[in-house]
């Protein structure tokens, strides 16, 4: 999969005479894809404002969603949703909901939180070998001490960053607002 912004350049960009032979081609199949019964064409970018215009209009790609950072409550089922999916030891103890709700999470993708995730198991896993190379841990209870703690998660929080700065957040919740008045 590609961003759409890749192929759909605004036309008229010096050098760019095949990206607009690319545009050209795509705006012809999209012509008509309506009538098509079962076909879909979505396109996903984070730079609509490079997109060539007519790529936007009606009967094209005329629907526009903005899909925004995910909530406090989103950002709780996307951590549930790895820490299942990926099999983690997370201890009983951690209040994901309430983590979730950090004010440090606010900017958090979903690709930034299964960065956390991995990140905090790392945390745990390298606390527990050092346990084990200072001979505090047997080798038989590895498995049982090497679950995520609030305190991996936290160590994580500090070393992950969001890939979203709050200045692009308010940039892109702007573009949301002048594309979806289109």
């Amino acid at each position: 999969m590609c961003q759409i912004d890749a192929l759909t350049t605004k036309r008229g960009m010096e050098g760019a005479w095949v990206v607009e032979r690319l545009l050209n081609q795509l705006l012809i199949e999209l012509d008509g894809a309506d009538q098509r019964e079962g076909v879909y064409v979505i396109g996903a970018t984070n730079r609509i404002d490079v997109i060539d215009d007519a790529l936007l209009r009606p009967g094209r790609l005329g629907q526009k969603y903005f899909v925004p950072l995910p909530s406090a409550n989103e950002r709780h089922s996307i951590l549930k949703a790895l820490i299942c999916s990926q099999r983690k030891p997370v201890s009983c103890t951690v209040d994901l909901d309430a983590f979730a709700r950090r004010a440090e999470c606010n900017n958090l993708s979903g690709a930034d939180l299964a960065s956390l995730v991995d990140e905090a198991a790392k945390e745990a896993l390298d606390e527990s070998l050092e346990l084990l190379e200072n001979g505090a841990l047997s080798i038989s209870s590895l498995c049982s001490v090497a679950s995520i703690e609030l305190s991996h998660f936290e160590q994580a929080l500090s070393k992950i960053k969001p890939s979203v700065s709050e200045q692009q957040r308010k940039h892109y919740e702007a573009l949301s607002q002048k594309y979806s008045a289109m």
